[in-house]
């Protein structure tokens, strides 16, 4: 069990970094997470709020995770234009615009209850 445990963190890790290397928007969006994180800080009034901050900027990051292993996958299997793998990866970058989406609506909403308040 505790090897199961070490070798899936350690499968984890290998791709965070392989996502922080060939993903430049991953990076992008990370360093926007690190600069942001303080932030949430000041501007949220409780755990709960905390919570949606800091939970609305893992989900793009999860998002993104997931939709740079579609592009991988489908880049692997198909080399040639093909519908069915253009749309797959469309669809993955509709999940990762409908997380920055909720990003936004979060953070917005707590920024503006706290100038307006």
């Amino acid at each position: 069990m505790h090897r199961r445990l070490v070798g899936a963190f350690r499968y984890s890790v290998m791709g965070l970094q392989a996502c922080y290397k060939h993903e430049e928007a991953f990076r992008f969006e990370l360093f926007l997470g690190v600069i942001l994180l303080p932030l949430a800080f000041v501007i949220s009034t409780s755990v709960v709020e905390i919570c949606l901050l800091i939970g609305s900027m893992l989900i793009v990051l999860i998002a993104e995770l997931l939709n740079s292993a579609v592009e991988a996958v489908v880049d692997l299997v198909s080399g040639e234009k093909h519908e069915l793998a253009g749309r797959a990866k469309d669809l993955g970058s509709a999940a990762v615009f409908l997380s920055m989406v909720l990003f936004l609506v979060v953070w917005g909403s707590l920024a503006w209850l706290r100038l307006v308040s």
